[in-house]
């Protein structure tokens, strides 16, 4: 059977002792596996009771929604942890970095996931893409072949809407503009968006569709998945007349491609149960478990062949950047910053 507990961010001496506390209560248990995820389980929850119905395997899930590699740090040896899973390439590279994560060598994973979307050392894996897309009003006109590049055409003046440019999902999409471009032209082309905005970044991505559809503005940044979840009608009445209520283009990068994010995970450093841990995760770039991804969450599945949902299909062809995503996670830091000298937020 499983279960899901929740923890806040631990810091200090509470940390350590809540991890002391917290850790043995999901210590090794033959038939299981602990589960830290900053993802709300919900959304995932489908996934793991498909592979608890295939393997017999129970998923205990502990969501985590802030400080999760500081909390199995602070947890150390002791830690239940079996996976951690997460979103955005610059966490998975932080659990790296802090050594909470051990490498895995599988046949399995890495015939499922491309190259360019795992560590070359089995470190960690993406299990699902997200691109980061153009939302538009239905009459904006000239949007064939839209560039990142092209929100800061003045053209645009008084017409973007963004959530905040430190939100990591913004965050990333910098730090590949910046890997791509430099630091001045970065730091230009951000200052040009600035100067289009409609209103003062923030909220979420589907806000991005209501104030188009409201009129507040004509186009904007958001995500993907966003558009199948609001537009099925999961998010209610409101969001499928947001998302029913805008244009969706796959913009590129000048050159290049789409740029995409992924949700991934690794396998703890300190696994009590390694061997469920990398059959759970085997089991998610499975071809079952990554239509469940694309139906369940309207990601873009990593293992080639997979199909994605209809929803996403009317998209068109995602044609993904080639910039290593590791090279996105080293420049988050300078784009975090970039975005504070520009007051982009403010």
């Amino acid at each position: 059977m499983s279960r899901t507990v929740r923890f806040r961010p631990l810091l200090g001496l509470a940390s350590l002792i809540g991890a002391a506390l917290a850790g043995p209560a999901l210590a090794q248990q033959a038939g299981e596996v602990n589960l830290y995820t900053t993802r709300e389980p919900g959304l995932i929850r489908p996934l793991l009771d498909a592979f608890t119905a295939k393997t017999g395997v129970a998923v205990n899930t502990v969501f985590v929604d802030k400080g999760l590699a500081e909390r199995v740090a602070a947890e150390g040896a002791r830690s239940a942890a079996d996976v951690m899973m997460t979103v955005d390439i610059g966490n998975l590279i932080e659990l790296v970095d802090k050594d909470l994560a051990q490498p895995v060598r599988s046949p399995v994973l890495e015939a499922a996931v491309p190259a360019a979307l795992r560590d070359k050392d089995g470190r960690w894996f993406s299990l699902s893409t997200r691109a980061r897309v153009l939302y538009a009003d239905p009459e904006t006109k000239g949007l064939e072949g839209f560039t990142y590049e092209d929100l800061a055409d003045p053209k645009y003046k008084g017409q973007v809407c963004i959530r905040a440019g430190q939100h990591p999902y913004n965050t990333a999409l910098i730090a590949a503009f910046l890997a791509k471009n430099g630091e001045e032209k970065t730091e230009a082309w951000l200052r040009g968006i600035k100067a289009n905005l409609a209103r003062k970044p923030g909220g979420g991505d589907r806000d991005v569709a209501r104030d188009i559809v409201a009129d507040l503005c004509e186009i904007g940044i958001a995500n993907s998945y966003y558009v199948g979840l609001m537009r099925s009608g999961r998010g209610g009445p409101d969001q499928k007349k947001w998302g029913d209520g805008i244009k969706v283009v796959l913009p590129t990068f000048k050159g290049g491609g789409t740029h995409v994010n992924i949700s991934g995970a690794v396998v703890a450093k300190n696994a009590p149960n390694r061997d469920n841990a990398v059959k759970l995760l085997e089991y998610l770039v499975s071809d079952d478990a990554q239509a469940l991804y694309a139906k369940a969450d309207y990601e873009y599945p990593v293992k080639a062949g997979v199909p994605v949902d209809p929803l996403l299909a009317q998209l068109g062809t995602l044609k993904v950047d080639d910039l290593s995503l590791v090279e996105i996670a080293r420049n988050r830091k300078a784009a975090s910053l970039l975005v504070d000298r520009v007051g982009f937020d403010k």
